[in-house]
């Protein structure tokens, strides 16, 4: 399974991501954006950059599915085009994880301005109102993860 967190940055997708790699076992691996651009030295926040961003993030989480791991990503990954294309590919096999937030967090700098949210069959998280611990049970307790034996 792929648990896909999706959100500007600072809205907790990380912490979110951590905290769900806990939750499901040490099996699982965790692939934050962040990391990907330090180990790949990408620091391209161009939409090329960002698109390259996240097609090496779902290579990646796809490579670890079909070698039957868990993987959570934490990715910023504004294009709608990008993750619909991914979801059709993965299919039942990935979930997407809508993080948002209306506080101010300190990461605005890094916010994007043409970030396109999921219109549709995603797990929705406001993290204004949401702390983490329900935000995990929520998720957790989406029917989509029921039929994966979650």
């Amino acid at each position: 399974m792929i648990y896909w967190f999706t959100g500007q940055p600072g809205h907790g997708k990380t912490v979110l991501g951590k905290l769900l790699v806990e939750k499901i076992g040490d099996d699982t691996f965790h692939i934050d954006g962040d990391h990907l651009r330090e180990i790949f030295n990408n620091k391209d926040y161009s939409e090329t950059g960002r698109r390259k961003n996240i097609d090496l993030a779902q290579k990646i989480a796809h490579y670890l599915e079909n070698q039957g791991k868990d993987s959570v990503v934490s990715l910023v990954s504004p294009y709608l085009d990008q993750r619909e294309e991914f979801k059709r590919i993965m299919g039942d096999k990935l979930v997407e994880i809508y993080v948002h937030t209306e506080e101010k967090r300190g990461r605005e700098e890094f916010h994007v301005e043409n970030y396109e949210p999921p219109t549709e069959n995603f797990i929705d998280i406001d993290t204004t109102i949401d702390n983490p611990e329900d935000s995990i049970i929520k998720i957790m307790s989406n029917e989509k993860l029921h039929s994966k034996g979650r």
